[in-house]
């Protein structure tokens, strides 16, 4: 083993090394093809003396020509192969041409001039071959106490194959499975496909499977969910490969699997969107983010940086996640000047200096409590920053040249329950009736998002490392959810779409029972269900049974983006300034009762039930009605 480290050390970083070394194959190709030529004797010594120097110098030159006189020969591949043979018809050119016109050694054997490039192209392959399996045979020894079993055998499997041999990662793959029947018996890179997807519990009780490794990079949420539900009931280890977006961008390797999470099973396909209509509206501006170091605000800023603006612009009053967040922005290393701002939106008199310091086009409006139980304990507040912030805000904002604004929004203020939910309905009355000269308003309504901080995936996934019981408010509840990044890109594409006064609504899919997402988040922390209970606490104030993404009166309208419905409501909003004053003028009071009275004022749907009513099965009309906007 030492030997051959010191082999690989001397090729991989002494040049002179690699040059001798082929210099000496050189040697030996052409002596072999005079033994060949001659009987195995060596007549014409001193030709084959002076013409020696000459074929090494040429064949080296070509070499180099080629690039080859590295030593990373572990690396070799079918271009190296080809090169070989370049070089070597290129030397031997140039060595006839020499001996001939250059030496004139007219009696040179014509032989020899067939015989010696065949050697050396060969023992020139065949060295690299040698290097490259000895060095995976040396990889395959270490790392053979993990056996794999890949599911997919396509251009993904097959790259993280040949990692898993040059690289010292941990695994041995022992064969592939695949849905194509075609290549069922075949052996790509030295490894076979053993059969279906669906014959992996088979093949875990005939072969000494260790781990089985999911490598479909492109694999749409159903498929990751037949890939698990197949390894859990063949209680077998399961990991997956990177997302095919990260791969892409170099963000990680192909062979750096990692454990399934929860947004792998979701049953999501990744969101595509129009990517040059957003780059056309940011590039090269000042872009402006309030509530940057929340869930959806630090992603908003994640990905508006991908496009490249003049500055970004980050507002929030949360020191601590600003400190992060500015941290993790500048290790991006992006042209773009980030502007890290903690800052209270409801501060007018801050707001007004920030704008028009840095003058920026557009902004996406984040800020605003969100937590359901919090807001119920603390209404006037609650009020305080979601209505009068944004009122507040949004004078700052036209008054400061902004062309566009929008308007985070969410499901809950759909008849709403909660005076969180009922504040965000307000936010989007407010952004409807906003004048249509100058600034351009749109909200954007959404459900749940994963991993969001205080959502209930964190929480759960908290009490399962802790060995406590799955606390759940009720058997029934559900919930719309995607992904932060999802959600943020939808978020993007509706900034490029929606006109003035527009409530766009994002496709949330089906809803996910909490106890089927409890249920899931157990088998992927590789538990079972009889090892960790699971407690139904009773809904909690303000919280509904389901929720919902469009009201009954509102007409449900196609856009030029699948994924992206405009909801129309025909309300009348004349009287929205009279009735948020009255509305202001009851947080003096402060007495939640009051206030709750004056928002019903504004939104009739709001109600405040101690247990779930008929909102509590509305999200099942929800698929029907989005198919049935137009356009779809």
């Amino acid at each position: 083993m030492k030997i051959i480290k010191l082999a690989q050390s001397l090729l991989h970083r002494h040049f002179w090394f690699v040059a001798l070394f082929q210099a000496l194959l050189i040697s030996f190709s052409l002596v072999l093809a005079w033994l060949l030529r001659f009987d195995y004797s060596l007549p014409y010594r001193r030709m084959l003396l002076v013409a020696l120097p000459v074929l090494i110098l040429i064949r080296l030159a070509a070499i180099a020509r080629f690039g080859l006189l590295h030593g990373w020969w572990k690396y070799t591949g079918l271009s190296d192969a080809l090169d070989i043979s370049k070089a070597v018809l290129l030397g031997s050119g140039a060595f006839i041409l020499a001996i001939h016109y250059g030496l004139g050694l007219k009696g040179f054997p014509r032989s020899v001039y067939m015989l010696e490039p065949l050697l050396t192209a060969s023992f020139l392959v065949g060295v690299r071959i040698f290097s490259r399996v000895l060095a995976e045979s040396v990889r395959l020894d270490r790392a053979s106490s993990k056996k794999v079993l890949l599911i997919g055998a396509g251009i993904a499997a097959q790259t993280a194959v040949r990692e898993m041999k040059r690289l010292n990662c941990g695994y041995a793959a022992l064969g592939y499975v695949d849905d194509d029947r075609s290549k069922h018996g075949l052996k790509i890179h030295g490894v076979p496909v053993v059969g279906n997807v669906k014959d992996i519990p088979l093949v875990i009780e005939q072969w000494p499977i260790d781990e089985v490794l999911i490598a479909v990079p492109s694999a749409t949420g159903k498929q990751m969910q037949r890939f698990v539900e197949i390894c859990e009931q063949a209680n077998v280890k399961f990991r997956t490969m990177p997302a095919l977006s990260d791969i892409i961008s170099g963000r990680v390797r192909i062979s750096e699997f990692r454990d399934v999470r929860v947004e792998d099973v979701l049953g999501r396909d990744p969101v595509k969107i129009d990517m040059d209509s957003v780059k056309r509206e940011i590039r090269g501006h000042v872009v402006a983010v309030t509530g940057a170091a929340g869930s959806i605000g630090s992603e908003l800023c994640r990905q508006i940086l991908d496009y490249g603006p003049r500055e970004l612009l980050c507002i929030d009053q949360n020191e601590t996640g600003m400190f992060y967040l500015e941290r993790e922005l500048a290790a991006r290393n992006t042209p773009t000047a980030v502007v890290s701002c903690v800052a209270d939106i409801g501060d007018s008199e801050r707001m007004l200096g920030l704008f028009k310091r840095h003058r920026p086009v557009a902004v996406f409006h984040a800020a605003a409590y969100k937590h359901v139980p919090m807001m119920e304990a603390n209404v006037q507040t609650a009020v305080q920053n979601n209505v009068f912030g944004l009122l507040n805000f949004l004078d700052v904002v036209r008054d400061n040249g902004c062309q566009s604004l929008v308007l985070i929004s969410s499901d809950k203020a759909v008849n709403p329950t909660s005076v969180m939910g009922a504040t965000k309905r307000i936010g989007e009355l407010i952004i409807a009736s906003q004048p249509k000269e100058g600034l351009r308003c749109v909200s954007v309504r959404f459900g749940n998002v994963l991993f969001s901080s205080g959502s209930v995936v964190p929480v759960l996934q908290e009490q399962i490392r802790n060995s406590r019981p799955l606390t759940i408010t009720h058997p029934e509840i559900n919930r719309f959810f995607m992904t932060t990044s999802e959600a943020v890109s939808l978020v993007l594409q509706a900034f490029t779409i929606g006109n003035h006064g527009d409530t766009l609504v994002l496709d949330m899919g089906v809803p996910v029972r909490i106890v089927d997402l409890a249920r899931t988040l157990i088998r992927l922390a590789g538990k079972t269900e009889q090892q960790v209970e699971i407690k139904f606490t009773g809904l909690r104030e303000g919280e509904k049974l389901s929720e919902e993404l469009f009201y009954s009166t509102e007409e449900v309208c196609a856009t030029s983006f699948s994924k992206i419905k405009k909801a129309s409501n025909h309300k009348q909003l004349n009287d929205l300034p009279v009735l948020l004053e009255e509305l202001r003028n009851a947080l003096y009071v402060d007495e939640a009762a009051s206030i709750r009275d004056k928002i019903k004022k504004i939104v009739p749907e709001y109600s405040s039930p101690s247990r779930p009513d008929a909102h509590e099965f509305a999200a099942a009309d929800h698929s029907e009605k989005w198919a049935a906007a137009v356009g779809d």
